[in-house]
Protein backbone atom coordinates (compact mmCIF):
# COMPACT_ATOMS: atom_id res chain seq x y z
CA UNK A 1 0.00 0.00 0.00
CA UNK A 2 0.88 3.28 -1.23
CA UNK A 3 1.79 6.99 0.67
CA UNK A 4 -1.64 7.99 -0.58
CA UNK A 5 -3.46 5.06 -0.01
CA UNK A 6 -2.70 4.83 3.63
CA UNK A 7 -2.87 8.96 3.79
CA UNK A 8 -6.58 7.90 2.13
CA UNK A 9 -7.13 5.43 5.13
CA UNK A 10 -6.47 8.15 7.91
CA UNK A 11 -7.68 11.81 6.60
CA UNK A 12 -10.29 10.70 3.19
CA UNK A 13 -12.74 11.94 5.79
CA UNK A 14 -11.39 15.24 5.51
CA UNK A 15 -11.97 15.37 1.60
CA UNK A 16 -14.17 17.72 0.38
CA UNK A 17 -16.74 15.70 -1.96
CA UNK A 18 -17.03 17.77 -5.88
CA UNK A 19 -13.96 20.17 -4.83
CA UNK A 20 -13.79 21.87 -8.51
CA UNK A 21 -17.85 21.97 -8.62
CA UNK A 22 -17.23 24.21 -5.19
CA UNK A 23 -14.95 26.38 -7.22
CA UNK A 24 -17.03 26.75 -10.01
CA UNK A 25 -19.56 27.63 -7.82
CA UNK A 26 -17.68 30.41 -5.78
CA UNK A 27 -16.08 31.38 -9.38
CA UNK A 28 -19.52 31.93 -10.75
CA UNK A 29 -20.54 34.32 -7.04
CA UNK A 30 -17.38 36.02 -7.68
CA UNK A 31 -18.10 36.92 -11.05
CA UNK A 32 -21.35 38.41 -10.16
CA UNK A 33 -19.85 40.05 -7.03
CA UNK A 34 -17.77 42.10 -9.23
CA UNK A 35 -20.03 43.04 -11.51
CA UNK A 36 -21.60 45.10 -8.73
CA UNK A 37 -18.87 46.27 -7.12
CA UNK A 38 -15.53 46.15 -9.84
CA UNK A 39 -13.18 46.66 -6.95
CA UNK A 40 -14.11 43.19 -5.29
CA UNK A 41 -11.67 40.96 -7.48
CA UNK A 42 -9.23 43.09 -5.55
CA UNK A 43 -10.43 41.82 -2.21
CA UNK A 44 -9.56 37.94 -3.71
CA UNK A 45 -6.23 38.18 -4.74
CA UNK A 46 -3.01 36.08 -3.72
CA UNK A 47 -1.12 39.37 -1.63
CA UNK A 48 1.32 37.91 0.35
CA UNK A 49 1.68 41.80 2.12
CA UNK A 50 -1.95 41.67 2.91
CA UNK A 51 -2.00 38.34 3.94
CA UNK A 52 0.69 39.09 6.42
CA UNK A 53 -1.33 41.35 7.74
CA UNK A 54 -3.86 39.24 8.47
CA UNK A 55 -6.12 38.96 5.71
CA UNK A 56 -6.00 34.57 5.51
CA UNK A 57 -8.94 34.42 2.96
CA UNK A 58 -6.58 35.73 0.09
CA UNK A 59 -4.60 32.11 0.36
CA UNK A 60 -7.77 30.35 -1.25
CA UNK A 61 -10.09 33.20 -2.53
CA UNK A 62 -7.63 33.35 -5.46
CA UNK A 63 -8.93 30.41 -7.50
CA UNK A 64 -12.51 32.04 -7.44
CA UNK A 65 -10.90 35.24 -9.58
CA UNK A 66 -13.28 35.46 -12.73
CA UNK A 67 -10.76 35.06 -15.66
CA UNK A 68 -11.84 38.04 -17.53
CA UNK A 69 -12.44 38.83 -21.15
CA UNK A 70 -11.39 36.72 -24.04
CA UNK A 71 -9.82 37.13 -27.56
CA UNK A 72 -12.89 37.45 -29.40
CA UNK A 73 -15.75 36.61 -26.26
CA UNK A 74 -17.39 39.20 -23.48
CA UNK A 75 -15.59 38.02 -19.77
CA UNK A 76 -19.40 36.72 -19.23
CA UNK A 77 -18.86 33.80 -22.51
CA UNK A 78 -15.33 33.23 -20.94
CA UNK A 79 -16.22 32.37 -17.13
CA UNK A 80 -19.07 30.54 -18.50
CA UNK A 81 -16.57 28.23 -20.21
CA UNK A 82 -14.56 27.89 -17.52
CA UNK A 83 -17.43 26.65 -15.36
CA UNK A 84 -18.20 24.17 -17.97
CA UNK A 85 -14.63 23.15 -17.72
CA UNK A 86 -14.41 22.86 -14.13
CA UNK A 87 -17.49 20.86 -14.04
CA UNK A 88 -16.19 18.69 -16.48
CA UNK A 89 -12.38 18.21 -15.32
CA UNK A 90 -13.70 17.70 -11.84
CA UNK A 91 -16.22 14.74 -12.70
CA UNK A 92 -13.21 13.19 -14.68
CA UNK A 93 -10.73 13.57 -12.31
CA UNK A 94 -13.21 12.05 -9.48
CA UNK A 95 -13.97 9.84 -11.61
CA UNK A 96 -10.05 8.31 -12.02
CA UNK A 97 -8.78 9.47 -8.75
CA UNK A 98 -11.71 9.44 -6.03
CA UNK A 99 -12.27 12.40 -4.14
CA UNK A 100 -9.24 12.25 -1.98
CA UNK A 101 -6.15 12.16 -4.27
CA UNK A 102 -8.07 15.09 -6.18
CA UNK A 103 -8.31 17.03 -3.09
CA UNK A 104 -4.62 16.19 -2.59
CA UNK A 105 -4.27 17.20 -5.83
CA UNK A 106 -5.46 20.21 -5.97
CA UNK A 107 -4.06 20.97 -2.22
CA UNK A 108 -0.32 19.89 -3.51
CA UNK A 109 -1.14 22.83 -6.48
CA UNK A 110 -2.60 25.56 -4.11
CA UNK A 111 0.44 25.03 -1.95
CA UNK A 112 2.95 25.83 -4.35
CA UNK A 113 1.65 28.52 -5.82
CA UNK A 114 1.51 30.11 -2.02
CA UNK A 115 5.36 29.09 -1.68
CA UNK A 116 6.32 31.09 -4.79
CA UNK A 117 4.29 34.26 -4.19
CA UNK A 118 5.70 33.90 -1.07
CA UNK A 119 9.55 33.28 -1.41
CA UNK A 120 9.89 33.56 -5.24
CA UNK A 121 7.56 36.81 -6.04
CA UNK A 122 6.35 34.72 -8.69
CA UNK A 123 2.36 35.16 -8.42
CA UNK A 124 0.82 32.05 -10.98
CA UNK A 125 -2.11 31.97 -9.24
CA UNK A 126 -5.21 30.69 -11.15
CA UNK A 127 -3.29 30.06 -14.04
CA UNK A 128 -1.33 27.37 -13.34
CA UNK A 129 -4.03 25.90 -11.19
CA UNK A 130 -6.12 25.64 -14.34
CA UNK A 131 -3.17 24.13 -16.45
CA UNK A 132 -2.13 21.72 -13.95
CA UNK A 133 -5.97 20.22 -13.65
CA UNK A 134 -5.82 19.98 -17.59
CA UNK A 135 -2.24 18.38 -17.67
CA UNK A 136 -4.08 15.92 -15.33
CA UNK A 137 -7.16 15.12 -17.21
CA UNK A 138 -5.35 14.76 -20.38
CA UNK A 139 -3.35 12.21 -18.94
CA UNK A 140 -6.60 10.04 -18.46
CA UNK A 141 -8.59 11.34 -21.43
CA UNK A 142 -6.76 12.12 -23.83
CA UNK A 143 -9.14 11.29 -26.87
CA UNK A 144 -12.17 13.34 -25.84
CA UNK A 145 -13.03 16.08 -27.39
CA UNK A 146 -13.61 20.04 -25.79
CA UNK A 147 -15.00 22.62 -27.75
CA UNK A 148 -13.04 25.95 -27.25
CA UNK A 149 -15.06 28.73 -26.43
CA UNK A 150 -18.19 26.08 -27.45
CA UNK A 151 -17.31 26.39 -30.97
CA UNK A 152 -13.95 24.96 -32.26
CA UNK A 153 -13.66 21.16 -31.67
CA UNK A 154 -10.15 19.92 -30.20
CA UNK A 155 -8.61 16.89 -29.17
CA UNK A 156 -7.87 17.21 -24.95
CA UNK A 157 -4.39 15.80 -26.06
CA UNK A 158 -3.77 18.19 -29.17
CA UNK A 159 -4.62 21.33 -26.79
CA UNK A 160 -2.41 19.67 -23.66
CA UNK A 161 0.55 19.43 -26.16
CA UNK A 162 0.17 23.02 -26.98
CA UNK A 163 -0.21 24.26 -23.83
CA UNK A 164 2.45 22.16 -22.67
CA UNK A 165 4.70 23.50 -25.77
CA UNK A 166 3.84 27.40 -24.37
CA UNK A 167 5.31 26.81 -21.17
CA UNK A 168 7.98 25.48 -22.37
CA UNK A 169 8.72 28.53 -24.26
CA UNK A 170 8.04 30.50 -21.51
CA UNK A 171 10.55 28.44 -19.39
CA UNK A 172 13.23 29.42 -22.17
CA UNK A 173 12.76 32.96 -21.89
CA UNK A 174 11.35 33.89 -18.69
CA UNK A 175 13.65 34.57 -15.67
CA UNK A 176 15.28 31.89 -13.14
CA UNK A 177 12.34 33.17 -10.89
CA UNK A 178 9.44 31.94 -12.91
CA UNK A 179 11.42 28.90 -14.16
CA UNK A 180 12.10 28.01 -10.66
CA UNK A 181 7.91 28.77 -9.73
CA UNK A 182 6.53 26.82 -13.04
CA UNK A 183 8.56 23.86 -11.83
CA UNK A 184 7.53 24.13 -8.14
CA UNK A 185 3.85 24.64 -9.13
CA UNK A 186 3.72 21.68 -11.01
CA UNK A 187 5.68 19.38 -8.71
CA UNK A 188 2.25 18.05 -8.17
CA UNK A 189 1.85 16.70 -11.63
CA UNK A 190 5.13 15.37 -11.42
CA UNK A 191 4.73 13.65 -8.06
CA UNK A 192 1.30 11.84 -9.73
CA UNK A 193 2.30 10.80 -12.75
CA UNK A 194 5.93 10.82 -12.90
CA UNK A 195 6.75 7.35 -12.10
CA UNK A 196 3.98 6.94 -14.99
CA UNK A 197 6.06 8.90 -17.34
CA UNK A 198 9.39 7.54 -16.73
CA UNK A 199 8.08 4.06 -16.98
CA UNK A 200 6.63 4.33 -20.21
CA UNK A 201 9.59 6.01 -21.52
CA UNK A 202 11.61 2.88 -20.57
CA UNK A 203 8.69 0.65 -21.72
CA UNK A 204 9.07 2.35 -25.45
CA UNK A 205 13.12 2.54 -25.31
CA UNK A 206 13.12 -1.42 -24.63
CA UNK A 207 10.80 -1.74 -27.11
CA UNK A 208 12.81 -0.07 -29.73
CA UNK A 209 15.84 -1.88 -28.73
CA UNK A 210 14.26 -5.39 -29.30
CA UNK A 211 12.80 -4.28 -32.67
CA UNK A 212 16.40 -3.09 -33.84
CA UNK A 213 17.98 -6.34 -32.41
CA UNK A 214 15.30 -8.03 -34.29
CA UNK A 215 15.90 -6.88 -37.71
CA UNK A 216 19.63 -7.15 -37.28
CA UNK A 217 19.24 -11.11 -36.35
CA UNK A 218 17.09 -11.49 -39.31
CA UNK A 219 18.66 -9.47 -41.87
CA UNK A 220 20.43 -12.01 -44.24
CA UNK A 221 24.54 -11.21 -44.01
CA UNK A 222 25.66 -10.21 -47.53
CA UNK A 223 28.52 -12.80 -46.92
CA UNK A 224 25.92 -15.46 -47.38
CA UNK A 225 24.06 -13.33 -50.65
CA UNK A 226 22.82 -15.66 -53.33
CA UNK A 227 24.26 -12.94 -56.01
CA UNK A 228 27.69 -11.15 -56.28
CA UNK A 229 28.49 -8.81 -59.29
CA UNK A 230 31.86 -9.49 -60.24
CA UNK A 231 32.69 -5.94 -61.04
CA UNK A 232 30.70 -3.95 -58.53
CA UNK A 233 30.20 -6.36 -55.67
CA UNK A 234 26.62 -5.85 -55.14
CA UNK A 235 24.35 -8.53 -54.15
CA UNK A 236 20.91 -9.13 -54.03
CA UNK A 237 20.55 -7.94 -50.10
CA UNK A 238 22.06 -4.71 -50.84
CA UNK A 239 20.05 -4.00 -53.75
CA UNK A 240 17.44 -6.47 -54.41
CA UNK A 241 15.85 -4.51 -57.92
CA UNK A 242 19.16 -5.55 -59.31
CA UNK A 243 18.76 -8.29 -62.02
CA UNK A 244 22.13 -11.11 -61.90
CA UNK A 245 22.94 -12.58 -64.68
CA UNK A 246 26.07 -15.35 -65.83
CA UNK A 247 28.22 -14.52 -68.16
CA UNK A 248 30.38 -16.52 -71.11
CA UNK A 249 33.53 -16.44 -68.75
CA UNK A 250 31.47 -18.17 -65.63
CA UNK A 251 31.68 -15.40 -63.59
CA UNK A 252 27.78 -13.42 -62.37
CA UNK A 253 27.67 -10.16 -62.83
CA UNK A 254 24.34 -7.42 -62.50
CA UNK A 255 22.41 -6.51 -65.18
CA UNK A 256 24.68 -2.91 -65.63
CA UNK A 257 27.86 -4.69 -65.85
CA UNK A 258 27.11 -7.61 -68.02
CA UNK A 259 29.92 -8.15 -70.55
CA UNK A 260 28.48 -7.41 -74.01
CA UNK A 261 28.97 -10.13 -76.65
CA UNK A 262 32.18 -9.65 -78.59
CA UNK A 263 31.68 -8.68 -82.53
CA UNK A 264 32.64 -11.19 -85.11
CA UNK A 265 36.06 -11.45 -86.16
CA UNK A 266 36.81 -9.42 -89.65
CA UNK A 267 37.52 -12.23 -92.14
CA UNK A 268 41.66 -12.30 -93.80
CA UNK A 269 42.38 -12.95 -96.93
Amino acid sequence: MNLLDRAERRFGHLAIPHLLHVIAFLLACAFVLSKMNPYFVGMLTLDPERIMAGQVWRLVTYLFIPPGRGFIMPDWAVTVFYISFLLWVGNGLEQAWGIFRLNVYCLLCVIGITVCAFFLGENLSVFIFFQSLFFAFARFYPEEWIYIYFILPVKVKWLAWVDGLILVLLFTVMGMGFKVALIVCLANYFLFFGREIFLAAKLRQEVAGRRRRFQNETRKPDDVAMHHCAICGRTEIQAPELDFRVAKDGQLYCVEHLPKASPPAAPTA
